[in-house]
């Protein structure tokens, strides 16, 4: 088996040459011409004397290059740092300067706008274009500036690449976080690979697979979709969409047999009509990024009825945490099921001694998949990544896990629930409140297509709840006093939202989850005078 996150591509282009490994728009690449691209690359960046495990960045929509990029670094020894292409300059300017990143892969159009934000970024001497055109040099920029023949015509075909083991950095991915500056999560290769084995593993994805990938490559969700098809030598097709709808037309045209999405994603894609044919090919879909809506979940799998649904739960500093299997979720539809295979999840108390059944706990992860920490941030770190609960005090080494800050129960079957990220929790009259609780009641009601509840300060309460929804029409809707009616029929009365206001779209963050924090500030003086 592979141990370098290059050695996927290099397994799968000797066992099957000819089969497809990425589709991007009409363009098909197999595993054959991907190896001598990635090759090719690896041989240039060493020709601009890249050294062993110094950052690249690949600030890039999702297309041949982007994944060739990633695969190159690797094998050039480096780490590749992949920026969301939806950041703006400030953003992406300060990943550059934060992992003191040397060379940056672009194109001629993001330099553009990224071109005053550079003079922050002093590590950065080289800036790779993948345009084919002549370059005009800026006389603004300090960096050397390469079009794509260029920059391929610097490769040293004779040169040798530099050893590498499995415990090296690979990647570093750039989390949005609840407070402050993105962190950049450390992967080394060994946990990118592992978190490719082990999900494709209860996946069951193989050869005859072809993968949609439509969430963000700076997404460890999304990354792993392309090396779960990278390790099984499976068909990748690259899709940056515009509409949801372009989502459904991707699955029809390309044949997909597995969909991977995140919650408001699958709203959308629950309002819209889906062709009959999806069932013959369509064989699996899965959510992680947050809880998937009981009555959104219904709807998807009556429009893909002979498609396996996978319920996962994960996060940036370990990868993918926990799945439950299709033949679960009737019986335990809340549930965010077990341990994905070669890994360990404990719910633990706060002094790290291990809960009882039905015992809120946080959710610790062991395993292959625990990440290195985060980028140049010691004290962050520590706060995350910590010993292991229970291991043998014999051991001259501590085992670290990574403690999710996230709580959940589980029960007597070991099927764990997630209760709510501390983040997130509501605290008010006394009460710790999980927005997910709120949320399956307003989704349910059929009126909106996102939900989000959060805690705004309160001068009596603590926070008062404030629910903030998205529908087809936020000019012409009127029935905010309807879903509070529905949720004062089912929820106890600390947890009845005090307002709710409507917009016609929830902001996101680049991961494509709704952005509590900005939902927050945006509302913060809702309650002040009351």
């Amino acid at each position: 088996m592979p141990t370098l996150l290059h050695q996927l591509l290099t397994r799968s282009c000797a066992q099957t040459p000819q089969a497809t490994a990425l589709v991007y728009k009409k363009i098909s690449l197999n595993y054959q011409t991907l190896d001598a691209l990635v090759c090719q690359q690896a041989h240039a960046l060493t020709g601009l004397h890249l050294k062993p495990q110094q950052r690249v960045a690949v600030y890039l929509a999702k297309q041949i290059e982007t994944v060739s990029s990633f695969l190159a670094i690797s094998k050039a020894g480096a780490v590749f740092v992949p920026v969301n292409s939806v950041l703006k300059a400030p953003q992406v300017a300060y990943i550059l300067s934060d992992c003191n990143v040397q060379i940056l892969i672009t194109s001629k159009n993001r330099l553009q706008t990224l071109a005053s934000a550079l003079a922050d970024c002093p590590d950065l001497h080289t800036i790779v274009l993948v345009d084919n055109d002549d370059i005009l040099q800026d006389n603004t920029l300090s960096q050397r500036v390469l079009n794509w023949p260029d920059f391929l015509a610097k490769a040293d075909n004779h040169g040798v690449m530099p050893s590498i083991i499995d415990t090296d950095m690979a990647a570093i991915l750039y989390t949005s976080g609840s407070t402050g500056k993105p962190k950049g999560v450390v992967l080394s290769h060994r946990n990118v690979v592992a978190g490719a084995q082990s999900v494709s593993e209860y996946l069951d994805i193989n050869a005859n697979d072809r993968l949609l990938a439509v969430l963000p490559f700076s997404f460890d969700y999304g990354l792993n979709q392309l090396t779960t098809c990278l390790l099984q030598g499976a068909c990748c097709v690259l899709l940056d969409y515009l509409l949801p709808r372009d989502v459904i037309i991707a699955l029809e045209t390309h044949q997909i047999t597995g969909l991977a999405a995140v919650p408001p994603l699958w709203a959308q894609l629950a309002n819209l009509a889906w062709p009959q044919t999806i069932n013959d090919h369509l064989r699996y879909m899965t959510n992680s990024g947050g809880k998937m809506p009981k009555s959104v979940l219904a709807n998807i799998r009556q429009k893909a009825a002979n498609s396996r649904f996978f319920l996962m739960y994960g996060l940036t500093e370990a990868f993918r945490s926990t799945y439950l299997l299709p033949d679960q979720i009737d019986k335990r539809p809340d549930s965010i099921g077990k341990a994905i295979p070669n890994a360990e999840i404990l719910v633990v108390r706060e002094d790290g001694s291990l809960c009882a059944p039905y015992e809120p706990g946080e959710l610790v992860h062991r395993g292959s998949l625990v990440s290195m920490g985060y980028w140049n941030d010691p004290v962050k770190t520590a706060e995350r990544f910590k010993p292991t609960p229970g291991q043998c005090h014999a051991l001259p080494l501590t085992e670290i896990a990574v403690w999710s800050g996230d709580t959940v129960t589980y029960d007597e079957e070991g099927y764990l629930y997630f209760v709510g990220r501390k983040d997130d929790m509501i605290k008010t009259s006394g009460y710790r409140v999980s927005p997910t609780e709120i949320e399956e009641v307003i989704y349910a009601s059929g009126f909106v297509k996102e939900a989000a509840a959060i805690g705004i300060e309160h001068d009596t309460l603590g926070q008062a709840i404030l629910v903030v929804i998205s529908v087809e029409n936020a000019d012409n809707f009127h029935n905010e006093q309807a879903l509070i009616n529905l949720c004062r029929a089912q929820l106890p009365n600390f947890m009845i939202p005090a307002k709710i206001k409507v917009l016609p779209i929830l902001p996101k963050n680049p991961n494509g989850k709704i952005d509590r924090k900005a939902l927050a500030q945006k509302f913060a003086d809702s309650f002040s005078h009351d």
